[in-house]
């Protein structure tokens, strides 16, 4: 039980350390290609920190552990949302684009709509994660053309950034941050996984609290460095883009290595639940083009409540 807990405290060291390198790179990479900060968020800074769920779904899926594989993924989205979106816009509300409020929003919530008709059946198999990685890449290619013609709209603001010195040591700053982010949630799964089944809880509820909370470690503290360093658009772009890197990239390789079941009938709450408190994203940025601090505490409320259900209900079959 120590060394579990040693590894929790090591393990939350290790990200943000890794989430403070990770925002500080990817800040300056975004100045030295003429991109802006929400693109590079979109992609560079969502990939990276949606690596800790990457190799926890993998590695579920491998040991035949489907509901913590899948849970990982739901249970990540529903904390980027709920916990960390809303903790970031109580410490600094957040302005938002009204172009990402329109065209990125509705996609990450599209994307989580998508698992309804693909978990039904009671089985994610390869053909479907090849789909999601296609989506993936149109998104991919979406996001590079939409760079360039920003890039060309301020093309003397990108040329005067473009340093070589900046952009190398920038890329040194991402890698080291997101190594240090794949550790970091490793240590934290490995501890917090340990205790969670010492207690007795499931699977599903594992992936659900215990492994999509280490996982969204990264995005708690990348988020939270970027807020105080003022940079709303990396911490919007973080987390849209972490949540549709989850379904499309994070399953979709998944499913592509190791096809997972789905227990339809415990996870369409949950896919409910995700699809809710991503759905109400769209309305609360949309009203005034920021996300102010009531609507933060109202994200973080439905997702201690979410989680409290789950954690009190495991806690009940387990002394019946």
């Amino acid at each position: 039980m120590l060394i579990d807990i040693l590894y929790i405290i090591l393990g939350a060291a290790l990200l943000y350390f890794g989430g403070e390198g990770l925002v500080r790179g990817a800040s300056s990479l975004a100045r030295a290609l003429g991109i802006s900060s929400l693109v590079i968020g979109l992609t560079v800074v969502a990939f990276a920190t949606s690596c800790p769920e990457l190799f926890s779904a993998l590695v579920a899926a491998l040991k035949d552990e489907p509901d913590i594989a899948l849970g990982t993924v739901i249970g990540s989205n529903i904390a980027n949302i709920g916990l960390v979106l809303g903790l970031t816009a109580i410490i600094f509300p957040l302005a938002a684009q009204r172009k990402f409020i329109r065209r990125e929003v509705p996609i990450m919530i599209i994307s989580g709509a998508l698992l309804f008709p693909i978990c039904w059946n009671g089985i994610i198999g390869r053909s479907e994660g090849a789909f999601f990685i296609l989506l993936l890449i149109g998104f991919l290619l979406y996001q590079v053309r939409k760079s360039r013609q920003d890039s060309e709209s301020h093309p003397l603001e990108a040329e005067i950034e473009k340093t070589p010195p900046q952009l190398g040591r920038s890329v040194v700053f991402i890698v080291v941050g997101v190594v240090l982010l794949v550790f970091g949630a490793h240590f934290l799964i490995e501890g917090a996984t340990a205790i969670a089944t010492a207690i007795g809880i499931s699977e599903r509820v594992i992936g659900l609290t215990v492994v999509a909370f280490g996982t969204s470690l990264p995005e708690i503290a990348s988020s939270i460095i970027a807020a105080i360093r003022r940079e709303p658009d990396m911490v919007l772009g973080n987390l849209v883009g972490s949540n549709i890197f989850n379904v499309l990239c994070i399953l979709g390789i998944t499913t592509v290595v190791c096809p997972i079941s789905v227990n339809w009938a415990a996870s369409v709450i949950d896919l409910l639940v995700m699809l809710f408190i991503t759905f109400l994203v769209f309305p609360f940025l949309s009203s005034g083009y920021r996300l102010q601090r009531r609507e933060g505490f109202v994200l973080v409320t439905l997702y201690l409540a979410y989680a409290s259900y789950l954690v009190i209900s495991e806690l009940s079959k387990a002394s019946l």
